[in-house]
């Protein structure tokens, strides 16, 4: 309806930056996100606007010093406390979210609106798609057969697709073998990025612990897509048992127990719990119980490959640096 014009998306005469996907979930959004913020902030006033999936509360919600996930969502839960100082808000209708965030923070510059690649009814004027690199949507279905909820031919509004997850020994050979399975238009830039794994942190206190070969490790997550995390686990820890849970699972205090009854039939001396930062957030509520439980974190963040972040970096900053708001057609005046 919206490409034969029966509907028509609004277009905001201010930076508009989206980071979506094609899929339901998987694709590395959340990271996407904190890579432009951190990418951004240094340089411009920002703000995120995303949906506030799961949460429970409606309609628009500006992140405060006291707010929590079960508010504004899990992942902009994440931002929030990760980036205090950029401003988070949570939106059904972006199309009512944009003005109000506006009125909230008029000195914004820009909004990087999550997750709202396949919400037509704004218009964002600079489109980041993801596509994960052992499930491209050139080969998906729609769901329930496969994962798809847009159709692929909607990959033609991006001005960036971004290969996500990808090896990080990725060849030229590789890479234009994908370029040409996803075919994109003249105007489209194809970047290829890597999963990098940082150090884990306490979900409370903060203080790094190192993992190591000798660790035994319990991993607790409820996302969408936890192979590579598993992966990685297997790759670099002596070995790993799982508890899995639903994407965004809200944590009850059964589910406390039964991580706490998992971990303890570990026998390993040196052993640990291993969660996300997507699942912490909707952990911590549990202070008390989990303050001398070894719970840890482990960031994760996008590492663009063939040395070309660089230019994803300048088309993005260039966007909101030579931004023109969209032409207006005069009308007649009867």
């Amino acid at each position: 309806m919206y490409n034969k014009k029966y509907y028509r998306s609004a277009e905001f005469n201010f930076p508009l930056i989206c980071v979506g996907n094609l899929v339901v979930g998987g694709t590395g959004k959340s990271p996407m996100v904190e890579y432009l913020i951190e990418l951004l902030h240094p340089q411009f006033k920002i703000a995120t606007l995303s949906r506030g999936y799961k949460r429970k509360t409606k309609g628009y919600a500006l992140a405060k010093e006291n707010t929590t996930a079960l508010e504004i969502g899990d992942e902009p839960m994440q931002f929030h406390l990760k980036y205090p100082e950029v401003p988070v808000s949570v939106g059904e209708e972006r199309i009512v979210a944009i003005p109000q965030l506006l009125q909230d923070k008029p000195d914004t510059q820009a909004i990087i609106l999550d997750d709202a690649f396949q919400h037509r009814e704004v218009k964002a004027g600079f489109n980041i798609l993801l596509t994960e690199y052992g499930d491209l949507y050139t080969s998906d279905f729609f769901m329930p057969t496969g994962d798809l909820r847009d159709q692929r031919m909607s990959a033609e509004r991006a001005d960036i697709i971004v290969v996500t997850k990808c090896p990080a020994t990725l060849s030229e050979t590789e890479k234009k073998a994908v370029i040409k399975e996803l075919a994109p238009k003249a105007n489209q830039q194809v970047f290829f990025t890597t999963i990098m794994y940082g150090t884990p942190y306490h979900i409370l206190t903060k203080e790094q612990q190192m993992l190591s070969q000798q660790h035994e490790v319990l991993l607790v997550c409820g996302i969408a897509n936890p192979k590579p995390l598993k992966q990685y686990l297997l790759e670099h820890s002596s070995t790993y048992y799982q508890l899995d849970y639903s994407d965004h699972h809200i944590f009850r205090i059964d589910d406390l127990k039964e991580i706490q009854k998992k971990f303890s039939a570990i026998t390993a001396h040196q052993k640990m719990i291993i969660t996300t930062e997507k699942d912490a957030v909707r952990l911590v509520k549990f202070s008390d119980q989990l303050e001398q439980l070894p719970l840890y974190v482990l960031p994760i963040k996008h590492v663009f490959l063939f040395n070309e972040s660089e230019q994803f970096n300048k088309m993005v900053t260039d966007f909101i640096s030579n931004f023109k708001g969209p032409e207006v057609t005069p009308s007649l005046e009867l």
